[in-house]
């Protein structure tokens, strides 16, 4: 089978294919054929070495994955073969292995997906459904004014839906071209608009990028505002920019989606999928790249002009 490593740190060309073995379930697991498998910002900057921490060489990024099981262990029902499902692998100790043709999972990390549900629509809801779930209900936004930032992007595009749902007052999209803010006003964002802050006024910012962004997103903030800092990357804030959010009693806060993730993530993946399925929450495609091509959907998220989730496909 095909599986997709990097064996030295790089531009996306150290991406490449190579061929193992067709691995066989044990007791207790399911072979799964990978029909869809999320492609993370954070994989590109661990393929650069630019992420916190240093992965082991060689490695297979991916985290998420949805597909069919095609073959049981010792001790499971032979009615699970041919079940569609998910696989969130980054919430069952396993940070990689994602980017392959076939995986082995435990039977109790699967994630049943609804029939009208897609494998694609299912990827995007892990990672970024959750981190824009979890998001929501650590900021709860009824009646408040909210900034997103990246609102063209996999969490950006979830969470403008999310957090009007849930009641905000107003929504305003941030994003850089005006192709992403059609989209978030699609979405339901109040107003889009780009990196220029002025005249925007919130009461809880989500910065969804880091680095140098973060300190121009302080002027929108309202006194007593709050700064969700959400971002893979850096955030550039000084002594000063802190000085004057206490100065205006603003507070900032942290977000990491992994310890958040406990005895209520299988019932959290079933309601998104559900509401995904209903029509009640729209995912938004950033393209489809086949395994092979894996170098490409690094490239294209690089890039910056993708919206919403990236996703590998099977070769045709």
């Amino acid at each position: 089978m095909k599986v997709v490593q990097f064996s030295r740190f790089g531009s996306p060309e150290v991406l490449e294919v190579i061929e193992v073995r067709k691995p066989q379930p044990a007791r207790g697991e399911v072979l799964i054929r990978v029909m869809a498998a999320g492609v993370n910002f954070f994989e590109v900057l661990m393929r650069a070495d630019r992420y916190a921490v240093t992965p082991s060489l060689p490695m297979a990024p991916g985290v998420e994955v949805a597909g069919l099981v095609e073959a049981v262990g010792e001790g499971l029902d032979d009615a699970l073969i041919g079940a569609r499902v998910a696989v969130p692998l980054f919430a069952i100790g396993r940070g990689s292995g994602g980017y392959a043709e076939y995986i082995i999972a435990d039977a109790g990390s699967l994630a049943r997906l609804p029939e009208g549900l897609s494998f694609e629509n299912a990827v995007a809801l892990m990672v970024q459904g959750l981190t824009a779930l979890h998001l929501v209900r650590q900021n709860p936004p009824a009646g408040k004014t909210v900034l997103v930032t990246a609102a063209g992007g996999g969490v950006g595009s979830l969470l403008v839906q999310l957090l009007k749902q849930a009641g905000a007052e107003s929504v305003i999209a941030a994003a850089g071209s005006g192709e992403k803010r059609a989209l978030a006003l699609s979405l339901g964002a109040d107003r889009a608009v780009g990196y220029d802050m002025s005249g925007i006024e919130a009461d809880i910012v989500f910065d969804l990028i880091g680095n140098e962004l973060t300190r121009g997103l302080i002027d929108p903030l309202r006194p007593g505002g709050r700064l969700v800092l959400a971002a893979m990357g850096r955030f550039g804030l000084d002594q000063v920019d802190i000085g004057r959010m206490l100065e205006a009693n603003q507070s900032l806060q942290g977000f990491s989606l992994l310890p958040l993730l406990g005895e209520t993530l299988w019932a959290d993946l079933a309601e998104l999928f559900d509401r995904a399925h209903r029509g009640e929450i729209r995912v938004i495609s950033g393209g489809r790249f086949p395994l092979t091509e894996a170098a490409e959907a690094h490239r294209a998220i690089e890039s910056r002009l993708t919206t919403g989730k990236v996703v590998l496909v099977p070769d045709s």
